[in-house]
């Protein structure tokens, strides 16, 4: 009788079965239709509103001017980021010594260029020439004076530098785009930089490494997880900022490219679309060059690597949490 009244007092104390209701979000699924209402019409309005002019962007958004165009604007990027990434590092470093001047010579560049819009820095650039049309770089000294002393003409002149030929529309616009970009990587860098847990230059200076063997292998390596995110951000938006050189002008830029065919044809704006579309495909292919550099350098981190699921031993049994039945978790 004591057992059966005990088995009758276990049954009533089990809890019941937890009958689950899946939760129900009738808020995404109006969102979800209201955003493929937005999509269709869009897509409507382009198929249908004849002044695009699908046809005429298809002939005239692929010719080989305009892939010369597009040439010139990614060399533009890349030699722009090369540039700009070099120089930024080595502003970082200057903005993180401990030399005063060193410091707050890095902190003027950036103040400047930072300040400063990139399409005014390329015009500026572009007039260079006004005022140094012809610089007279010379090997002696005080020639003119020393001539005269003596009665003679001497030309103390090695060699004379024109703007005009120096600075072309493409130097000027490349100079401005990489100054500028040093400047927003000057910042990036040094935030990578302080990212990295100050120990690990004290480990290696305890290792006898220098300063410059410690920032090469020990601080930038790691701070790259860092740095690479934003300069992929950097890269994409140099990318568009060289349409920026037109106005220098260089002429077989890709942006000029395009506006010379809607000027000439008297048809701007499908050539506006056209150009919306080269900068789609170009940053398309950026994006993706990000990614993989991004998981690149991930390894090793919490984020890059692949979460193991938890395993709960019981009974000897190891069952891995989040799979239907029992047997040996994934090591």
């Amino acid at each position: 009788m004591t057992q059966v009244t005990e088995d009758t007092s276990a049954d009533r104390a089990r809890p019941e079965a937890i009958q689950a209701v899946p939760v129900r979000h009738p808020g995404r699924w109006v969102a979800v239709a209201v955003i493929a209402v937005l999509t269709a019409m869009f897509v409507h309005m382009l198929v249908t509103n004849e002044r695009f002019q699908w046809a005429f962007i298809v002939d005239n958004a692929f010719r080989p001017n305009i892939v010369r165009g597009v040439y010139t604007t990614i060399l533009l990027t890349v030699l722009a980021m090369i540039i700009g990434v070099a120089m930024g590092i080595v502003l970082a470093v200057m903005r993180l010594s401990p030399n005063p001047i060193l410091s707050s010579v890095a902190w003027l560049y950036t103040w400047f260029f930072r300040a400063v819009p990139r399409l005014v820095l390329a015009i500026l650039f572009g007039n260079m020439a006004i005022l140094y049309a012809e610089y007279d770089i010379g090997g002696v000294p005080f020639a003119g004076q020393l001539g005269d002393l003596l009665g003679v003409d001497i030309d103390g002149t090695l060699f004379t530098l024109d703007a005009r030929t120096l600075l072309t529309g493409f130097m000027a616009g490349l100079l401005a785009l990489a100054l500028s970009e040093a400047a927003y990587m000057a910042e990036i860098v040094r935030a990578g930089i302080l990212s990295v847990d100050p120990g690990q230059s004290e480990a290696s200076a305890a290792l006898g490494m220098s300063r410059f063997q410690t920032m090469r292998r020990i601080v930038l390596p790691q701070a790259m997880r860092v740095i690479i995110p934003p300069t992929g951000n950097e890269t994409i938006a140099m990318l568009k900022d060289t349409s920026l050189v037109a106005f220098v002008p260089v002429s077989n830029e890709l942006f000029f490219q395009l506006q010379a065919v809607g000027s000439r044809t008297f048809q701007v704006f499908p050539m506006l679309v056209a150009a919306c579309i080269w900068y789609l495909i170009l940053t398309s292919f950026l994006l993706v060059a990000q990614y993989y550099i991004e998981r690149y350098f991930a390894r090793g981190s919490a984020s890059g690597r692949t979460r193991r699921r938890p395993k709960v031993v019981a009974a000897g049994v190891d069952v891995s949490l989040g799979k239907g039945g029992g047997g040996e978790g994934d090591d």
